[in-house]
Protein backbone atom coordinates (compact mmCIF):
# COMPACT_ATOMS: atom_id res chain seq x y z
CA UNK A 1 0.00 0.00 0.00
CA UNK A 2 1.38 3.49 -0.74
CA UNK A 3 0.09 6.82 0.72
CA UNK A 4 -0.95 9.87 -0.95
CA UNK A 5 -1.21 13.47 -0.20
CA UNK A 6 -2.62 14.98 -3.16
CA UNK A 7 -5.71 15.33 -1.64
CA UNK A 8 -4.12 17.90 1.22
CA UNK A 9 -2.31 19.95 -1.45
CA UNK A 10 -4.89 20.29 -3.41
CA UNK A 11 -7.35 21.40 -0.12
CA UNK A 12 -4.56 23.84 0.56
CA UNK A 13 -4.45 25.30 -2.59
CA UNK A 14 -8.61 25.65 -2.34
CA UNK A 15 -7.94 27.24 1.11
CA UNK A 16 -5.47 29.77 -0.57
CA UNK A 17 -2.69 28.41 1.73
CA UNK A 18 1.39 27.92 0.91
CA UNK A 19 3.00 25.02 2.40
CA UNK A 20 4.53 27.40 4.69
CA UNK A 21 1.22 28.99 5.96
CA UNK A 22 0.17 24.93 7.12
CA UNK A 23 3.44 24.87 9.39
CA UNK A 24 2.76 27.71 11.05
CA UNK A 25 -0.92 26.76 11.92
CA UNK A 26 -0.18 23.21 12.99
CA UNK A 27 3.25 23.33 14.41
CA UNK A 28 4.74 20.98 12.24
CA UNK A 29 7.91 20.66 11.20
CA UNK A 30 9.40 21.33 7.46
CA UNK A 31 10.86 18.26 7.90
CA UNK A 32 7.61 17.11 7.75
CA UNK A 33 6.17 18.72 5.19
CA UNK A 34 8.98 17.46 2.93
CA UNK A 35 8.06 13.83 3.95
CA UNK A 36 4.89 14.29 3.13
CA UNK A 37 5.68 16.05 0.04
CA UNK A 38 7.49 12.40 -0.82
CA UNK A 39 4.87 10.11 0.27
CA UNK A 40 5.92 9.09 3.38
CA UNK A 41 4.48 8.41 6.65
CA UNK A 42 4.38 10.68 9.18
CA UNK A 43 2.74 10.32 13.07
CA UNK A 44 -0.76 10.41 12.99
CA UNK A 45 -0.85 12.96 16.07
CA UNK A 46 0.21 14.73 12.70
CA UNK A 47 -2.40 14.18 10.58
CA UNK A 48 -4.41 15.28 13.68
CA UNK A 49 -2.61 18.60 13.99
CA UNK A 50 -3.59 19.33 10.01
CA UNK A 51 -7.06 18.01 10.40
CA UNK A 52 -7.67 20.39 13.22
CA UNK A 53 -5.96 23.30 11.52
CA UNK A 54 -7.67 22.74 8.52
CA UNK A 55 -10.84 21.84 9.96
CA UNK A 56 -10.95 18.54 8.22
CA UNK A 57 -11.63 14.72 8.11
CA UNK A 58 -8.43 12.70 7.82
CA UNK A 59 -9.72 11.30 4.86
CA UNK A 60 -9.80 14.84 3.12
CA UNK A 61 -5.66 14.75 3.40
CA UNK A 62 -4.53 11.18 2.74
CA UNK A 63 -5.09 8.77 0.49
CA UNK A 64 -4.43 4.99 0.88
CA UNK A 65 -3.09 3.49 -2.78
CA UNK A 66 -2.80 -0.07 -3.40
CA UNK A 67 0.64 -0.86 -5.03
CA UNK A 68 0.63 -1.65 -8.66
CA UNK A 69 1.17 -5.40 -8.28
CA UNK A 70 -2.11 -5.79 -6.20
CA UNK A 71 -4.17 -3.85 -8.31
Amino acid sequence: MKLSYNKLWKLLIDKGMKKKDLREATGISANTVARMGKNEVVSLEVLMKICGALDCDIGDILEVLPDKAEA
